[in-house]
């Protein structure tokens, strides 16, 4: 099966947090509630400044993602 680069989602045991789930290396999810990202995978020290490099695009690309998928809704 091929996931989608982002998927969207929610928990009743989170009323009010809204997730992206990014499926793509590095895998995480973020909870748009309070921008907490929580990282799937394990890095290396060499991996760290690689990936803060990277986050900053992800998680704007994550929330590009929620934006269009709302707009979509009001249509």
């Amino acid at each position: 099966m091929e996931l989608p680069k982002f998927l969207l989602a929610d928990n009743t045991d989170y009323p009010t947090a809204i997730f992206i789930v990014h499926t793509e290396y590095p895998r995480f999810v973020i909870n748009l509630e309070d921008d907490e990202v929580e990282w799937l995978e394990e890095f290396s020290q060499e991996d760290e400044a690689e990936l803060a490099e990277a986050a900053e695009s992800l998680i704007e690309a994550a929330t590009a993602f929620y934006d269009r998928e709302v707009s979509r809704y009001d249509e």
